[in-house]
């Protein structure tokens, strides 16, 4: 059977960086308020150079190299984000110009913060039913330009970057130890839809609006829902969570992360946490995380890896990887 398989991985962030401190001076907050809530240390954020396109472009550029090919070898580019660069055409249609990438074909997926797992699930089908032999799956956003800055309860926890993985078409038995893409869960619910959402858009207000999030109703949640995903995706593939090697969740509160991994059975070591870092950079954060846990060594070929997210609407989902 047909297995994509994880060829290379990259990431890019903004050269600036956003530490807790720095928010003291514009709204009524600390470093040790921010850190305690939500584990998260510091954010990059992107200036007037830098974008949703220029940023996946980058990770992309890293992905490839990784994998050791070119644009030339890409079929298919899907690109989760919630932040594009303009209203249409689709950003990732600007990525694939800008790689120098004439044939094939790109679209935009929008799932917010679950944005990349849905991206990773999707490339998965088209590869496996022939449409595509290598993709490029990138999550890339930029959130401050979303992110109302008098707003404490949501300005301090975003940042922005990209991340990107290349799939490839391999040869698979169809069983555990395949590498590639083994299992997926993905739901959604838009009775939740005013709990986390953007109050503008084209067909609304003509406005790009801001960033709203209900926060503790999101939280009562998350952890139930995370977990309904990641059991269905065991179950599918015939595994508990003793069998995991590494648990890469959706990097939006450090307290999310651990209740759900600690609700699962996951053991703490195996949980790959980069919140402190980059703070939720919605459908970049679980690419970026990624990025990080090969580049330090950490994620191995063979090792068995579960992706993790939620996002508005809401949006989760979950998917079981044989790197």
């Amino acid at each position: 059977m047909i297995r994509s398989v994880v060829r290379g991985t990259g990431a890019a962030l903004p050269r600036r960086i956003m530490k807790n401190a720095d928010f003291e001076g514009m709204v009524e907050t600390s470093d040790e308020w921010i850190a305690q809530r939500t584990g998260i240390r510091q954010r990059h954020i992107a200036g007037d150079d830098e974008t949703t396109a220029s940023l996946g472009e980058a990770a992309a550029r890293a992905a490839l190299d990784d994998a050791g090919l070119t644009p030339s070898d890409i079929d298919l580019i899907v690109l989760a984000t919630s932040t594009p660069n303009n209203t249409f055409p689709a950003t990732a249609v600007e990525i694939q110009n800008r790689l120098g990438m004439h044939h094939g074909f790109a679209f935009d997926l929008q799932a917010v913060c679950s944005g990349f797992v849905y991206a990773v699930t999707t490339a998965d089908l088209y590869i496996r039913g022939g449409l595509a032999r290598r993709v490029l799956v990138i999550g890339s956003e930029t959130f401050s330009r979303i992110l109302d800055w008098n707003d404490r309860s949501t300005c301090v926890l975003f940042g922005d970057g990209a991340g990107a993985i290349v799939l490839e078409a391999g040869e698979g038995t169809g069983a555990i130890a395949d590498r590639g893409v083994l299992a997926a869960s993905l739901r959604s619910d838009g009775a939740h839809k005013d709990k986390l959402f953007v109050d503008g858009g084209p067909s609304t207000t003509g406005t790009v609006g801001h960033l709203r999030m209900e926060g503790r109703e999101v939280f009562k949640h998350a952890v139930g829902m995370i977990t309904d995903v990641i059991e269905a995706t065991f179950t599918q593939a015939g595994i508990s969570a003793d069998d995991l090697d590494w648990f890469v969740p959706h990097q939006a509160n450090k307290r999310i992360i651990d209740a759900s991994a600690k609700k699962l059975g996951i053991a703490e070591q195996k949980v790959v946490v980069t919140v402190d870092m980059h703070g939720n950079t919605s459908a970049a954060s679980v690419p970026l995380a990624l990025s990080v846990a090969i580049t330090d060594g950490r994620i191995k070929k063979g090792d068995l890896v579960l992706l993790e997210a939620m996002g508005g609407g809401f949006t989760w989902g979950a998917v079981l990887v044989r790197w």
